[in-house]
C-alpha cells in the first residue's frame, strides 16, 4: 500500500476531493461542510495573499502611511526642502557680497588701496594722432543731399498728409450711399453717407472714446482717438452706445445713425478723418 501511494503523481493528488465537515459535539449533527480539494485550497491562498499585497501596496502609496515609512518622504516635503536650500544658497552669496564690500570699506579707510592706476603708453597715443575724425568730401555731399531732402520733405503733401496711414485697413462705419464728398475749399471736412433707418454706426478702426456727447448743429456726435494722431468723427446721430473713455475695436458698433442737429435734413451720417490735426478725404481710405 505504501508503494502504490508513493506512485501516485502530484497532479492527480491535488485534485483528489476531501470534504470539511463541521459537527456537533454532543449530537454529532452535521452543521456546515465544504468540499475541498488541495489544488483548490492552494489557488485561494494564492489569490488571497496577492490580494493582501495589492492592498498593502495601495495603502503605503496612496494613504499617508507612507510617510511613516524610513526614508520615503512627502513630496511638500522636498519642495519645502529645495525652497530652503535656495534660501540658503541666496543668503550666502549676499553674506559673501556684504563681506567683500565690508573688506573694501575697510582698505579704502585704512589708506590700502591696490587699484589699478597704469596709464597707456605714450607710444600708443602717438599711434592714434594720425586718426581723423573729420569727414571726407563724399560723406559731406551725402549729409548735405540728405539734409535738403528733409529741408522740403514731401511726406506730408500726398493726400493731404496721410502717407503715414496708407497701410491701415479701415472699416466703414456704414454701408450706404456718400452723398456729399469731401471738399475742404467748402469747409466740408468729411463726407455724409445715407443709410437704412435705425442703421448701427462702427468704428473705423481700433480706438479709445474721446468725446460722446450732444451739440445743437451736429447733434449726438461721438469722436475716437487712434493710433499714430490719428482721429475719427461721427456726426448727426441718434443714439450713442459708447461713454468717454471705452476703448473700442474695428467694427464695433458705437451709435445709432440719425437726423439729430440743426445742420442735417436727413437720416444720414457725416464721417470725417483727422490726421496730425488736418483733415484728409475718408473716401481715399474707406469704400462705403
Amino acid at each position: 500500500m505504501a508503494e502504490e501511494k508513493k506512485k501516485i503523481p502530484l497532479s492527480e493528488r491535488l485534485r483528489r476531493k476531501y470534504r470539511l465537515v463541521i459537527l456537533n459535539d454532543a449530537s454529532f449533527e452535521e452543521k456546515f461542510s465544504l468540499r475541498l480539494t488541495p489544488g483548490g485550497i492552494l489557488i485561494l491562498v494564492s489569490a488571497i495573499t496577492i490580494f493582501m499585497s495589492f492592498l498593502l501596496t495601495s495603502l503605503i502609496a496612496f494613504t499617508p502611511l507612507r510617510e511613516y515609512i524610513p526614508g520615503y518622504g512627502d513630496i511638500s516635503d522636498r519642495k519645502a526642502l529645495i525652497a530652503l536650500s535656495l534660501k540658503a544658497d541666496s543668503v550666502e552669496q549676499l553674506i559673501q557680497a556684504k563681506n567683500e564690500y565690508i573688506e573694501n570699506l575697510q582698505n579704502v579707510l585704512s589708506g590700502n588701496i591696490t587699484a589699478d592706476t597704469s596709464r597707456p603708453e605714450k607710444n600708443a597715443e602717438k599711434n592714434n594722432q594720425h586718426i581723423t575724425i573729420k569727414p571726407s568730401k563724399t560723406d559731406s555731399v551725402l549729409r548735405q543731399e540728405i539734409e535738403q531732402e528733409d529741408k522740403f520733405s514731401l511726406t506730408l503733401s500726398n493726400k493731404n498728409g496721410a502717407s503715414g496711414i496708407s497701410g491701415y485697413f479701415f472699416f466703414s462705419p456704414v454701408k450706404g450711399m456718400v452723398t456729399h464728398s469731401f471738399n475742404m475749399a467748402e469747409g466740408h471736412f468729411g463726407v455724409d453717407v445715407v443709410a437704412k433707418e435705425n442703421e448701427f454706426i462702427k468704428a473705423a478702426l481700433d480706438g479709445t472714446v474721446v468725446y460722446a456727447g450732444w451739440t445743437a448743429n451736429d447733434g449726438y456726435v461721438i469722436q475716437l482717438q487712434h493710433s499714430n494722431n490719428l482721429m475719427s468723427i461721427y456726426k448727426h446721430n441718434s443714439d450713442i452706445t459708447k461713454n468717454v473713455g471705452d476703448h473700442v475695436k474695428a467694427g464695433e458698433p458705437i451709435a445709432i445713425i440719425g437726423n439729430t442737429g440743426e445742420s442735417s435734413s436727413a437720416t444720414h451720417l457725416h464721417f470725417e478723418l483727422w490726421y496730425n490735426g488736418i483733415p484728409i478725404n475718408p473716401q481715399d481710405y474707406v469704400l462705403f
